[in-house]
């Protein structure tokens, strides 16, 4: 009993000096890991990632892919500076990649490194639905849900010990507990599920990003319908399998939509 009064005791002191803010949404988050080692340990799996895979050799595809990701980054950062929160991501080195594979399937780590699957582009067609896909992979980095899940991870397996440490002395342990909030080791560079709220949220900020950036955030409702269409076998596309249901989320969007179009234009 007396170590479970000290664990929430803990708890409760970290909350204090460890929370932060999504932007826009405003929810509280507890982050207790440090981002300059998010984001070394997020670029070592991210180069691992890259040097293991085949960058894709449509030059059109490719340029297509990193401008949209250049103009949702340049919305985003433009938006940031205007609320004074620049601080969020002014460590990033955006990266923005295209890979050979069917899989119907992108994601995004900690720091702005972002990558699409060939796979996903006869689904998202043009450069609207690249945009949606984009903005909800800059929401989940901006929104630092990463770094959010690790800290979840850290504090379930080792009650709040700090990462440094646990560098130091026990880096097997640590590689796991990276491995197990990412999965890029264990699932070819498929990033294991986040939580609901996190899917919510990037879904959310991801239609105000794409409109911050000059799309029309009324192009998401159409992309997730057209994924919903293709969840109709035993086995639905990664990039669905890891989200809420068809349903919910469609309905969430387009709940979403109004607060979106006043970001549209601006």
């Amino acid at each position: 009993m007396k170590t479970k009064r000290l664990y929430g005791l803990l708890l409760i002191s970290l909350v204090g000096l460890y929370c932060s803010t999504v932007p826009i949404i405003g929810r509280k988050q507890l982050i207790i890991v440090p981002d300059s080692q998010i984001l070394s340990m997020s670029n070592q799996e991210y180069t691992s990632f890259m040097q293991s895979h085949r960058l894709s050799q449509n030059a059109q595809q490719v340029a297509l892919v990193r401008a949209v990701g250049q103009k949702l980054r340049a919305g985003v950062e433009r938006y940031l500076a205007s609320i004074n929160q620049s601080s969020l991501v002014k460590d990033f080195v955006w990266e923005f990649n295209l890979v050979e594979s069917n899989e119907i399937n992108a994601w995004a780590m900690p720091g702005g490194k972002v990558v699409f699957y060939t796979g996903i582009l006869p689904v998202t067609r043009n450069e609207a639905g690249i945009a949606v896909v984009m903005g909800h992979e800059i929401a989940h980095v901006v929104a630092r849900h990463g770094s959010e899940r690790v800290s979840q991870g850290l504090l379930t397996q080792y009650g709040g010990a700090a990462l440094s440490v646990l560098l130091k002395d026990k880096p097997q342990e640590t590689q796991q507990l990276w491995l197990s909030a990412f999965g890029l080791g264990a699932q070819v560079g498929i990033l294991l599920p986040y939580s609901r709220t996190h899917e919510k949220e990037a879904d959310r900020l991801g239609m105000i990003f794409m409109a911050i950036a000059g799309y029309d955030p009324n192009h998401a409702v159409d992309f997730w319908q057209r994924m919903a269409q293709m969840n109709t076998g035993t086995k639905p596309p990664e990039f669905l399998s890891t989200h809420p249901s068809d349903s919910t989320r469609i309905r969430l969007l387009r709940e979403s939509l109004p607060e979106a179009m006043s970001y549209y234009g601006k």
